[in-house]
């Protein structure tokens, strides 16, 4: 811990929390700027931390959504996107460089997992974007580039670092992890107290149909999903979110609505519909107007809670599942 760091320095250990402070109030990243740190104990931490930051390349803007483009130290590249809502301003950030899923429907998934983040390259993600914006970001979801829970350990240290009080004071309540159903981690995940969101990427309703766009369901069936998210439920008494990208002439037919209604009958949980955002580079379609509206109808007199996603720049490729870490 910085406060043990500090303290073999013979200094404070409050001096950990003027270093946070530079760091998550003040948007300082520079250690010579640490006016209130002496200049010896500067050049110690200098000697002993690496300052070095991931780079901003690249911004595009549409609306009310920007995407970042950054540049890692080692040049591998990845996203993460800014959305302005009507309760503040929601940041989508990256876990990893690639992702191993392979969701069909997916620009992230056509790209081979390279490796994971480490914590600093997630938490920089929001750092940099809130210096560029110069206001402070209300609420995080780890949706970008990656697999959340195949980057466990780093994820969840990323989560406590954002929600600690002298990090960047994001309320547990306006952090969500999304995952495309890993178990043993969703398990894992039930097991501590952390009070954040927790949203399922199901996209089906039937094994036939997921085995055909998700290749993680061959591993975790449906079942297996519905099974683990009873368990945390139970245990947390927290609601989950059920994500369901609408693909035409795929997943989006009556029957796709009804299969999904005796699936979720009963369960603490909301279903949020995603308009499709097509791609070049994939052949699945998006569900017309009327499809959604008629899926969202046959949910919603059924009792499922239920709502459609706004869609965010998609002109930009910055839209749900459009990430793929280009300069171009």
């Amino acid at each position: 811990m910085l406060e043990d760091y500090f303290l073999k320095l013979g200094e404070k250990k409050f001096k950990a929390i003027q270093v946070f402070e530079w760091l998550y109030i003040h948007n300082a990243y520079n250690i010579d700027d640490f006016s209130n740190i002496k200049k010896d104990v500067k050049e110690k931490l200098k000697k002993d931390f690496n300052t070095d930051f991931i780079k901003l390349e690249l911004v595009l803007e549409e609306d009310d959504t920007k995407k970042f483009l950054f540049r890692l130290l080692d040049g591998e590249k990845i996203e993460a996107v800014l959305m302005k809502h009507n309760y503040g301003l929601s940041v989508c950030v990256s876990s990893q460089v690639g992702c191993n899923m392979g969701c069909r429907f997916c620009e992230s998934g056509r790209l081979k997992k390279v490796r994971n983040l480490e914590t600093y390259e997630i938490v920089e993600q929001i750092l940099l974007i809130q210096k560029y914006i110069n206001k402070k970001i209300n609420s995080v979801v780890l949706m970008g580039i990656g697999e959340p829970f195949d980057n466990y350990d780093n994820i969840i240290k990323f989560i406590k670092i954002i929600n600690d009080a002298k990090g960047l004071a994001i309320g547990a309540r306006h952090i969500t992890v999304s995952t495309c159903g890993l178990v043993p981690k969703i398990k894992e995940f039930s097991e501590l107290d952390l009070q954040v969101n927790l949203a399922i990427s199901l996209h089906a309703a039937t094994n036939e149909v997921r085995n055909k766009i998700m290749p993680v369901n061959k591993v975790y069936s449906i079942e297996a999903i519905i099974d683990v998210l009873r368990e945390y439920i139970a245990k947390t008494n927290r609601r989950v979110t059920i994500e369901y990208v609408m693909l035409n002439m795929v997943n989006d037919r009556k029957e796709d609505a009804i299969n999904l209604v005796n699936l979720l009958k009963g369960m603490n949980v909301y279903v949020n519909l995603i308009p499709y955002n097509e791609t070049k580079n994939i052949g699945f379609r998006k569900s017309d107007k009327e499809k959604i509206n008629e899926f969202y109808n046959i949910l919603n007199s059924k009792g499922i809670n239920v709502t459609v996603r706004r869609e965010f720049g998609s002109n930009i490729k910055a839209a749900c599942g459009q990430l793929r870490s280009e300069s171009d």
